[in-house]
C-alpha cells in the first residue's frame, strides 16, 4: 500500500462544487489525523465548500480529548466537528450528551457496525495496529507474544496510550486475548520495551535502527515500506486491534451546517477515495481499497468490548504510566 499524494491530488481535481451544497462561515475541526492527512482532508472539503474557513487543532486523540474536556469545564467548547482515532472516546462524549446526531447522513454504503446506531458518530476508515520490523532484524515475530522473548529484549518500542487513542484501544483489546491478558504489558516492561509519544516516533525509531520492533498502525508501516524504508509489517497471528477514526459534531457547534457538510464529505465516495489515496482502508463498500492492502476478510480483528474498555481506560493508562513513564 503506497500513500500517494498524487492520487489524493487527482481525486481533489475531480470534486464538483454544486451551488446548492454551499455552506459558509467558520468551521473549527479538532483532529488526531497526521498533519499531512489533516491538510489534505481540509483541502478536499474546501474544494466542495470554498467559502468555509477551516481552523484546525491537531494532536493525538488523548490530548485532543483532554483539551476538549478542559473547554467543557470552562464552559467554552470550541470545535464544531471532531475527527479522532477511536469509538471509545466518542462513546464517552455520547454518554455525556455532547454529540449532535446527523440523522440525514448517507450511510447506504457504510456497514452498520461502522457507525453509531443513533447516528451521533460515524467510522471513516479501518486502521489496525500490528508490528513493524526493521528489515535487518534477525528474528521475525509472528505473534504479540514474541515481543516478550529474550531475543528481542530492549528492542521493542510502542506509542503511549497517554497520547494515542489507537494505542489506548490496542492496550484494552490485547487484554482479552488468550495467552496475553492483563499481564502482557508487565511482561513487555520486564523485557525492556520502551514508550514514545506517538506512532510517528515508532516509525522513526524502527526505520533508523534504534529499535528493531514496534507497535504501529498499519498504514504508517506499509506507506514507509512502499517508499523504500527498510521495514516490514506483521499482522500477528492472535489478531490486530482496530480503530475506525470516527467523525462527529458537537451539540455546541456554532456552525452546524458546515459541520454536517464536513461529515457528508468524509463519508462520500469522494472523501473515501481521498482516504484511499492517503493509504487507508475505506469505510465505504463501493470504494476500492489501496493496492497492496490485504482483503478485509483476511484480517483477523481482535473484538473490543467498548463498555469494558471505557471502564478500564483510566486504570489502563495509569498502569502504562507506572510501567513506562508518562
Amino acid at each position: 500500500m503506497i500513500r500517494s499524494f498524487a492520487m489524493a491530488a487527482a481525486a481533489l481535481l475531480a470534486f464538483a462544487v454544486p451551488a446548492s451544497a454551499q455552506v459558509s462561515g467558520k468551521l473549527v475541526l479538532y483532529t488526531s489525523q497526521p498533519d499531512r492527512d489533516a491538510s489534505e482532508t481540509v483541502t478536499g472539503f474546501k474544494a466542495k465548500h470554498p467559502t468555509v474557513e477551516v481552523e484546525v487543532f491537531r494532536s493525538g486523540t488523548t490530548e485532543v480529548m483532554n483539551k476538549l474536556l478542559a473547554e467543557f469545564s470552562a464552559g467554552d467548547p470550541r470545535p464544531d466537528v471532531l475527527l479522532i482515532a477511536d469509538a471509545v472516546s466518542m462513546e464517552k462524549l455520547k454518554a455525556d450528551n455532547r454529540l449532535l446526531a446527523h440523522t440525514a447522513a448517507d450511510l447506504s454504503q457504510i456497514p452498520a457496525e461502522a457507525y453509531d446506531k443513533d447516528k451521533t458518530y460515524f467510522g471513516t476508515k479501518l486502521i489496525t495496529t500490528g508490528i513493524i520490523v526493521n528489515s535487518k532484524a534477525t528474528f521475525k515475530p509472528t505473534s504479540w507474544q514474541d515481543l516478550t522473548r529474550p531475543e528481542v529484549k530492549g528492542q521493542v518500542v510502542m506509542p503511549s496510550p497517554l497520547y494515542s487513542g489507537a494505542a489506548a484501544i490496542h492496550m484494552a483489546a490485547l487484554q482479552s486475548v488468550s495467552g496475553l491478558g492483563a499481564g502482557y504489558y508487565d511482561a513487555l516492561a520486564k523485557n525492556g520495551a520502551t514508550a514514545v509519544r506517538g506512532n510517528g516516533a515508532v516509525v522513526t525509531a524502527v526505520a533508523g535502527g534504534e529499535k528493531m520492533y514496534g507497535f504501529i498502525v498499519e498504514f504508517m508501516a506499509l506507506n514507509a515500506k512502499g517508499k523504500g524504508t527498510p521495514v516490514d509489517f506483521v499482522f500477528p497471528k492472535e489478531g490486530v486491534s482496530a480503530v475506525t477514526e470516527p467523525v462527529a459534531m458537537l451539540k455546541t457547534s456554532k456552525n452546524q451546517a458546515a459541520a454536517k457538510a464536513f461529515i457528508d464529505f468524509i463519508l462520500s465516495a469522494d472523501g473515501q477515495k481521498l482516504a484511499v489515496g492517503q493509504g487507508y482502508l475505506p469505510a465505504r463498500k463501493d470504494v476500492t481499497p489501496p493496492a497492496g492492502f490485504p482483503k478485509l476478510e483476511d484480517v483477523k480483528i481482535i473484538p473490543l468490548d467498548v463498555p469494558a474498555a471505557i471502564r478500564a481506560d483510566e486504570a489502563n493508562k495509569k498502569r502504562f504510566a507506572d510501567l513506562f513513564g508518562g
